[in-house]
């Protein structure tokens, strides 16, 4: 007998993510940020906040993202007056990040709106089962 969708983890995982995500963008939406802009500021603030000023490779690599895509949400952000680039003393080639100070008064109230959408979304399931069973769908491939 075939399965229906409903037994399908493929689609109900799609589904969760699209309801997740309406709820992300809810809570960011007052904020003015995607939730990409959103990844991409509270990487760079708490990076910065351990002393790093991380090049948009690093900073693409610590969030997840397609470099290119983070380029061009950097410069989104940086037109918010959120992030600065400047060039890296050790390559001319090279812009390290910073968080402006309107960044980083905005990112941790981010942070909170998200986590607080987070904690909601996953209430039903026991947090650290959550995290262990995500954390091992997030593993790369070997």
């Amino acid at each position: 007998m075939a399965l229906g969708p409903g037994d399908s983890p493929g689609f109900l995982l799609w589904h969760a993510t699209l309801r997740w995500q309406r709820d992300i963008a809810a809570a960011l939406g007052p904020m003015d940020l995607t939730h990409v802009q959103f990844v991409l500021l509270a990487c760079a603030w708490w990076l910065n906040t351990r002393g790093e000023h991380p090049n948009q490779l690093a900073l693409a690599r610590q969030a997840g993202t397609d470099v290119k895509m983070t380029s061009q949400v950097l410069r989104a952000l940086e037109a918010k007056g959120l992030i600065e680039r400047e060039v890296d003393p050790a390559d001319s080639r090279a812009k390290r990040l910073r968080v402006t100070v309107a960044g980083a008064e905005l990112a941790p109230r981010a942070i909170t709106a998200v986590e607080t959408v987070d904690a909601r979304f996953f209430q039903p399931v026991d947090h650290d089962d959550a995290v262990a069973l995500l954390g091992r769908l997030a593993e790369p491939e070997s």
